[in-house]
């Protein structure tokens, strides 16, 4: 069985340079056609409401609930929510907004994008509210941050213990950053909670500038550290399909872990590519103390 915890579509592509097909680059359709060919089950969509002026793709949570709806055994979603991009982004009313997308899209999580430096929000009244409302909601918290707001993440973490707390692209580290060290220390102190893991996902970003260079000897040397902290049951393969088009093909990114990366057993390959997320998405609960390392 594998899953896709971090995965993307829409409606219209979003990012520069334009392309030659910008209606179906960035579809739900091509999406499927990947998961099919390469023996994906099931992915969540994290969704990004994001792009040009001809192309903002304001509605692309409505466009994964469509999605969803059609192909309910394949797909979940995670709403974007109060993402960095969006004019309400850390403005008052968060734990609102983010009731009433649930309400609206009946979804299985929410993704939230922060800015690089740490703006101290998650901490404030509003901040806490919305994360005890995802708490008593069941949802998913799939998070996009800088290892800058680690600590904060931690202090969240031990409010709210059954919120199932999810980072993106390997903790956001990156070996080419001179604060590396510093960071790797911030992402590993966060496995100390049991609500906390990581996508592993944005080889290519780990890997900058040098994104193309497959099969990412640097970023497999970062997801080796983050395993022996964090261990299968906290750790989720994610394809970042079709944002990471530029970079590498859908079944490399799961061959950097299934073909390049000799510290995983069987049995921990099973849970990274599949399991743990399946569980999670059965569950919407973390992953028990004796299941972690």
């Amino acid at each position: 069985m594998i899953l896709d915890s971090h995965c993307h579509a829409w409606r219209r592509w979003p990012y520069e340079p334009p392309v030659p097909d910008p209606d179906s680059h960035g579809s739900v359709e091509q999406l499927l056609y990947e998961m099919d060919v390469n023996g994906v089950e099931k992915a969540a969509l994290v969704c990004a409401r994001i792009g040009r002026d001809d192309c903002a793709n304001d509605d692309n949570n409505d466009y994964a609930a469509r999605a969803a709806a059609r192909h309910p055994d394949r797909l979940v979603v995670l709403a974007d929510v109060d993402c960095s991009w969006r004019p309400e982004h850390h403005t008052p009313g968060a734990a609102r907004r983010l009731r009433e997308t649930v309400e609206r899209f009946g979804v299985t999580g929410f993704t939230h994008y922060v800015h690089s430096a740490n703006d101290g929000w998650f901490l404030t009244a509003d901040g806490m509210e919305f994360f005890a409302t995802a708490a008593e909601l069941d949802l998913i918290a799939s998070l996009a941050m800088s290892p800058a707001w680690q600590a904060d993440l931690r202090e969240v973490a031990r409010a709210y213990p059954t919120l199932p707390i999810l980072v993106h692209h390997l903790g956001g580290l990156s070996p080419a950053r001179p604060s590396y060290d510093e960071d790797m220390a911030q992402v590993v102190a966060s496995a100390e909670l049991p609500n906390i893991g990581v996508k592993v996902s944005g080889f290519h970003y780990a890997s900058a500038p040098r994104g193309w260079d497959f099969p990412y000897a640097d970023a497999r040397e970062t997801f080796r550290h983050l395993f022996a902290a964090y261990g299968p049951h906290r750790m989720c393969w994610g394809s970042d399909f079709p944002a990471a088009r530029p970079f590498l093909t859908y079944k490399q990114s799961l061959e950097v872990l299934r073909s390049h990366c000799d510290f995983l057993e069987p049995a921990d390959l099973h849970l990274v590519l599949g399991t743990t997320l399946a569980t999670l998405l059965d569950t919407r609960r973390p992953a028990t103390a004796t299941e972690g390392t």
